[in-house]
């Protein structure tokens, strides 16, 4: 039995380098480093509109969460004006009858239209909150979809790259870049905001 192989596997292996050199080998990788590069760019893309997308989708719950506060102030502001509107028709029903109305139905009624004021105050201000993080969520909506964008051009260049590969053709190899390098302005305007 023989102790190592009877071919002599440096000069095998030598002649495999140079048959790839000839074949492409060198283009193939040049094909490869690109392509790894590209991929790179896109998992960066697709992680930051990831996480985009779901900070805008938070900051448009927190704004329907403050539109339904502002609501149901608006709803408690409507219903002191209504106590106010009962304590002024019964202090006009006291003065329709002659008889003088009584201090705690003007004080009451004060009272409301003074509540009515903070509650008013408080209403606005939940919706100037709202209005705020729901231009917040746009901007980052608008941002999402820009890496998205930069995404698709990615993963168009990463396939003409397997393509490129597959054909040996640098005429594919050169759309693939051209392809990728279109994706980086997008890119970095998403990142610049």
């Amino acid at each position: 039995m023989p102790e190592g192989p009877e071919i002599e596997t440096e000069k095998l292996h030598e002649a495999i380098q140079e048959e790839m050199e000839r074949e492409g080998g060198g283009f193939l990788k040049r094909i490869a480093l690109t392509t790894a590069v590209l991929a790179a760019f896109a998992a960066i893309a697709a992680l930051q509109a990831g996480a985009t997308v779901n900070e805008a989708l938070l900051l448009k719950t927190e704004s329907t969460r403050l539109q339904a506060e502002a609501s149901d102030q608006w709803s408690y502001y409507q219903a002191k004006g209504l106590k106010a509107a009962v304590q002024e028709a019964i202090a006009a029903s006291w003065e329709a009858a002659g008889k003088p109305v009584p201090d705690r139905l003007r004080e009451q009624a004060k009272r409301y239209a003074e509540e009515q004021g903070e509650i008013k105050k408080a209403a606005k201000e939940k919706e100037e909150e709202r209005d705020a993080k729901s231009r917040e969520a746009d901007h980052l909506l608008h941002r999402h979809h820009r890496f998205a964008n930069a995404v698709a051009l990615f993963q168009v260049s990463i396939a003409l790259g397997a393509l490129a590969a597959l054909t040996r053709n640098r005429a594919v190899w050169w759309g693939s870049i051209l392809v990728g390098l279109s994706g980086i302005p997008l890119f970095i305007l998403a990142f610049l905001g």
